[in-house]
């Protein structure tokens, strides 16, 4: 982990190295629990509708990114997670699969109350909901996050995840 060491964070911390082998067997769980700490919790859904839930959801999502953008010690604590295939197997199976499982019932729930088409796949449509603030959080840094994107962003893909009218399919005019 780089320059990164338990020492250097003991110091900078103003405790003995021993303090933190207390807690954490090394490095490498210390940086994993301090990418955990700095994960906001889920917060309560209201329940009033999916796509309610999706924006509070993918605003959670936009948040982070912005707290991503703004902390040195978040992004020194993310690239050091990543650069470590074990740390970050671990942060992907405790923290972003309990999230896409948040997802996952949310359109479940949206499907058997009308609200999406019950045809689509709920992975592909988890997907098509969250990739989008991923990415420009994430990869396109340069890209705003302004508020409303959660919402811009759910409008959009619900628009063509709900249920279609029955009747005559429409088919373009020659």
């Amino acid at each position: 982990m780089g320059e990164l060491s338990m020492e250097r964070i003991a110091r900078e911390a103003g405790v003995g190295k021993a303090t933190l082998y207390r807690r954490w067997a090394g490095k490498e769980e210390l940086m994993l629990d301090v990418l955990r700490s700095m994960d906001d919790a889920v917060p309560e859904l209201p329940g009033t509708s999916a796509r309610d839930d999706l924006v509070v959801l993918l605003e959670l999502l936009r948040r982070r990114g912005l707290a991503k953008r703004s902390s040195a010690v978040l992004r020194t604590v993310i690239s050091q997670v990543q650069a470590h295939p074990r740390l970050w197997k671990e942060y992907h199976r405790t923290v972003i699969l309990a999230r896409r499982a948040t997802v996952r019932t949310v359109l479940r729930r949206g499907v058997a109350t009308g609200e999406l088409r019950s045809d689509l796949d709920v992975q592909l449509l988890s997907d098509l909901f969250v990739s989008p603030m991923l990415s420009r959080a994430m990869f396109d840094e340069w890209e705003d996050l302004p508020e409303g994107l959660a919402e811009e962003i759910v409008d959009a893909v619900m628009e063509g995840a709900r249920p279609r009218a029955e009747g005559p399919a429409h088919r373009p005019a020659d």
